[in-house]
């Protein structure tokens, strides 16, 4: 995948810029957001930065799963990943097709404050233009927790289509644990986010 920098403006919120995650300086960021109650599924809690770090690194080095800040006027406001469904435990749980993307997205809690109406649409219109149009894919698969009613409603109210609930397996590697997980996968095709593609996103794109 190209390193490059994606913004894409959201009327009424601003612009969302998407940057390619740097284990070494956003590790810290990262660590606040991870090593939290709300964050649990994500499968990173209690641990250090220094292991956020490592965890990072060794998926810089993958060329199947990429890992991207998100930004809104220059304040890191969350984390977006993606991978390649058959490259992933997901791909063991439903007919992956070709121009298929996962997406996990993790956003940054509210600050002081308090509740932010509209963010996270705002954010997952940015990361949909992103992974549907600046890297021309057909569909995204996610797999929320099918217990996580607020995330699977907030999906579905992006436009999502719910598909099976599945249990994805354990994965224990040197670099990597998962405990098995039941998931309810939901999948967001490209005409039914962007009909006709009106957006040009490569001109949204720096080389």
């Amino acid at each position: 995948m190209p390193e490059r920098v994606f913004e894409h403006p959201v009327p009424g919120f601003g612009t969302v810029r998407l940057r390619p995650l740097d284990p070494e300086h956003d590790a810290a960021v990262v660590h606040t957001w991870v090593d939290t109650e709300r964050a649990a599924f994500w499968g990173m809690t209690g641990l250090t930065p220094a292991r956020v770090a490592e965890i990072y690194a060794h998926m810089a080095a993958l060329d199947t799963h990429h890992a991207h800040l998100a930004e809104k006027d220059g304040t890191p406001v969350g984390l977006l990943q993606t991978y390649e469904p058959a490259a992933d435990r997901v791909g063991e749980c439903y007919d992956v097709r070709p121009g298929d993307i996962g997406v996990h997205v993790l956003l940054a809690p509210a600050g002081p404050e308090g509740p932010r109406p509209g963010w996270t649409e705002a954010l997952l219109t940015a990361f949909t233009a992103y992974v549907l149009l600046a890297r021309d894919r057909h569909r995204i698969v996610v797999d929320p927790d099918v217990r996580n009613e607020k995330a699977i409603a907030r999906f579905r109210r992006q436009g999502f289509e719910l598909g099976p609930a599945v249990v994805l397996p354990e994965i224990d590697l040197p670099d990597v644990h998962l405990p098995e997980k039941r998931a309810q996968l939901a999948f967001l095709t490209r005409p039914v986010a962007f009909p006709g593609d009106l957006l040009d996103a490569d001109a949204d794109a720096e080389p």
